[in-house]
Order: structure tokens, then C-alpha cells, then sequence
């Protein structure tokens, strides 16, 4: 037999592993993981959710250089940007965390056994934590997570009401590229920390999640079912563009 004329089929590039490294922006010490990707044609440079890390996309085979060149001309960008989120953890006595949309003042109770409680005391509203003073910025956290799941559970009871839908599941995580997920068999999914946005944001991502049940997709016929469950949609959609990143920001330990 003869030999096979056919032309060998090019074996696949493989994209160099992430390189990871450090980066000073005004003072403050940041990772930046850097990705070289063969399709790219000019770098990119983004923020990562919380402001705690910075991610690069290069084109493959651009020079050192050209990356701490452009490193360089985006600083001024870079504190600008990076401006807004904190840098220093408030969740101590004394300090703010946002529930629902209001600042809580948080109130160091010295028990070391106690419920942590949001109450309002002459007129401000307050976050009663109890135990060690370490442990502060976890029992918080704890709170967020009861509080999210009572409100979502709530809220998508509503919502699959009105859609005549059904929930196989819900779950709540600390995700950072999405607020909430639904997957075919209707598991839904949510990031706990929505729980310190105001109750008309919490509504939509419960609405939201509720609509994948019956459209899996972002057509216009999702979006008009989004909107006849929750009629605020677009000003959450719009509250959780400029301000998700603060939430995201804040650091439970």
C-alpha cells in the first residue's frame, strides 16, 4: 500500500501558563496575573471584583518592555479606579457595614456569647456582635449569610409563585465573576454577600435567577419576564454596575 499523501493536521497551540506576579500601585501592593493568548491583538488590563488583584492579557510573544511600558502609562488609572475600594478592614467596633442597603454601625458587645442582632438605637440603625474581638468580621459574615439566604428564599418563593416555576435547589456562595446562577435541572445559586445591597437589588437577582427557569438565555423575551417580576430591574441593574464592586471589596478575613 501506498503511504497516506495526506497532509499532517497542525498540532494545537498551547497557551503559556498564567505568570503570576506583584505590582505597586501608589504605595499598595497588588497580584497581577498575566495571560498571553495567541488570538490576542493589544493588551488589556481589568480590575478583578473587591479591587484586590489586577489581571493582564497579552498578546503572545510581546516583548517585557512593551508590558511594564504599558504598566507604567495606566498608574494614573489605576488610582483612580482603585480610589474607591477600601483598603483597610472597618468591620470592628465602631466601624460600618452596609445590610440591605443601610449602613450599621458595628457594636462590640463584650459577650462572649451572644446572638449577633441588627437593631436600631435612637434612630441608627446598629449590628450588635458579640465574642472575641478577632472573631468580629467572621460573626458578621455568619449574619450576612443567614440574612441572604431568609431574604432569597423569600423572594424566589415569590417569584416561582408568579412563574409557575420550581426550584430543585439553592445554594449560596462567595462567587466574584457572577451575583447568581440557575442551571438546567433549576439549581440555583447566589452570593451571599447581595445581602448587604438595598432590598430592591436583592429582589432583581432573585427574579432574575427565578426567569432562567423558563428562559435559559438573555433574549428580549428574558428580559420582559425579568421586568413583569420585577418592575425596579434596570435601576438594579444599574445600582450593581457601579456599586458591586464595593461588595465585593469588603474583607470578612
Amino acid at each position: 500500500m501506498f503511504p497516506s499523501l495526506r497532509k499532517p493536521r497542525k498540532a494545537l497551540k498551547t497557551p503559556p501558563p498564567p505568570e503570576r506576579r506583584e505590582i505597586d500601585v501608589n504605595g499598595r501592593r497588588l497580584p497581577l496575573t498575566i495571560r498571553r493568548d495567541f488570538r490576542a491583538t493589544r493588551l488589556t488590563l481589568r480590575i478583578e471584583p473587591g479591587g484586590r488583584a489586577l489581571r493582564m492579557t497579552v498578546p503572545n510573544g510581546l516583548a517585557e518592555r512593551d508590558i511594564r511600558d504599558f504598566l507604567d502609562r495606566h498608574q494614573g488609572w489605576l488610582m483612580t479606579k482603585l480610589a474607591k475600594f477600601r483598603t483597610t478592614n472597618e468591620l470592628a467596633d465602631g466601624g460600618y457595614v452596609m445590610i440591605r442597603g443601610t449602613a450599621h454601625r458595628i457594636e462590640a458587645t463584650g459577650r462572649l456569647r451572644g446572638l449577633t442582632e441588627a437593631v436600631v438605637v435612637d434612630d441608627e440603625a446598629v449590628l450588635r456582635v458579640g465574642g472575641m474581638e478577632e472573631s468580629i468580621p467572621r460573626r458578621i459574615c455568619d449574619f450576612l449569610k443567614k440574612e441572604a439566604r431568609l431574604e432569597l428564599e423569600r423572594l424566589v418563593a415569590v417569584h416561582t409563585g408568579r412563574s409557575g416555576r420550581k426550584v430543585k435547589s439553592l445554594t449560596l456562595r462567595d462567587t466574584r465573576s457572577r451575583w447568581g446562577s440557575c442551571s438546567a435541572d433549576g439549581a440555583l445559586s447566589f452570593s451571599w454577600r447581595i445581602a448587604m445591597a438595598p432590598p430592591h437589588v436583592i429582589d432583581y437577582l432573585a427574579a432574575h435567577e427565578v426567569a432562567h427557569l423558563t428562559e435559559m438565555n438573555h433574549s428580549p423575551a428574558f428580559w420582559a419576564l425579568c421586568e413583569r417580576l420585577c418592575p425596579a430591574t434596570e435601576e438594579a441593574k444599574r445600582w450593581l454596575k457601579r456599586n458591586g464592586s464595593l461588595l465585593h471589596a469588603v474583607d470578612f478575613g
